[in-house]
């Protein structure tokens, strides 16, 4: 399975934000739209990404407000990327080696869509329920033995 074969069922919205934004309008954007991240976005050119874990710690780091921060001072500059055609096992294991809950999906330098860990194990859970109904259908259908005496 691949990352592509994710964004197919996932569909495209994207949440994106710039490095000058204020991090409070930030999170108001993650809060409004239920959603874990925000892909940081500069002239076009992925930068950054912003989670709720740059956020929770920039609240702590401020005595418990996100105060006039802007996204560039606690955004992940460096955060992983995969493409369209990244293995889905590729991803898992990028993931948790890098303890990452969301991973922007780039081709070359187009921004394809954002898979979230909860997209990885879901994915990973509808494929084992795929084969185990298939292993069941199979078990089902199973020819009797046919031979004398058996």
């Amino acid at each position: 399975m691949k990352v592509s074969d994710i964004l197919r069922v996932k569909g495209n919205t994207l949440y994106t934000t710039s490095p000058q934004q204020p991090l409070a309008h930030a999170v108001t954007v993650m809060a409004d739209m239920d959603i874990g991240s925000l892909v940081v976005m500069e002239h076009g050119d992925l930068v950054g990404m912003l989670t709720f874990r740059e956020v929770i710690a920039a609240v702590v780091k401020n005595g418990g407000t996100v105060g006039t921060t802007i996204v560039r001072t606690v955004m992940d500059d460096a955060p992983l990327t995969c493409t369209p055609e990244t293995d889905m096992n590729e991803v898992r294991r990028m993931m948790l080696q890098r303890h990452a809950r969301y991973m922007p999906v780039m081709d070359q330098r187009t921004l394809m869509g954002v898979v979230s860990f909860y997209d990885v194990a879901k994915a990973v859970v509808d494929a084992q329920d795929f084969e185990n109904r298939m292993l069941k259908a199979y078990i089902r259908d199973w020819p009797e033995d046919t031979r004398e005496g058996a």
